[in-house]
């Protein structure tokens, strides 16, 4: 069957949900607790290992079809406007995040700032932090950055939305 990115990873995270719920119910049933006088067989919830085990390995088997077809697209899609895999982007788009967060910590700086304590004491020393780069410049690359990051994003957007991969399970 025929997936996009974005419909792979939604059934890979509703299969991964199931596996968790699946692992929730077997520990809360593969033992159980009866006072002495109870009956047993009353208190006994229903728990059947063998069907457990095969739900949990066939649960498994789907999820590492899933991600390996996701993996194998990610390594070998480029992604238009960027001559970068799929992969390659998963990297670039975090270092974009932290570049453009760096970039506006620098921009939202004074020239000049008055430092307001000095060593957790009060001082008659004013002291001050001066900035060492051009504030414009700075800025240009923030707004370069986010453009850039927003073309990116959207590419991959539109890429994992829109191309297609088969796998089977």
């Amino acid at each position: 069957m025929k997936y996009t990115s974005a419909e792979a990873n939604k059934l890979l995270k509703k299969l991964n949900d199931e596996y968790t719920a699946l692992l929730n119910r077997e520990e809360r049933s593969k033992e159980f607790h009866a006072a002495m006088g109870e009956e047993v067989n009353s208190v006994r919830p229903e728990y059947n290992y063998e069907e457990t085990q095969k739900a949990l390995a066939d649960l498994e088997n789907k999820i590492r079809k899933i991600k390996h077809a996701i993996n194998t697209f990610n390594t070998t899609q480029i992604v238009e406007g960027f001559d970068m895999t799929v992969d390659e982007m998963l990297v670039y788009i975090p270092q974009l995040t932290k570049k453009k967060a760096k970039l506006a910590e620098m921009s939202s700086k004074l020239p000049k700032s008055r430092v307001e304590e000095h060593y957790g004491r009060q001082s008659n020393i004013i002291d001050y932090i001066y900035i060492n780069y051009d504030l414009d410049k700075v800025a240009e690359d923030f707004n370069k950055v986010t453009d850039e990051l927003s073309k990116a994003q959207i590419a991959l957007d539109v890429l994992n939305n829109s191309a297609t991969f088969e796998f089977d399970f």
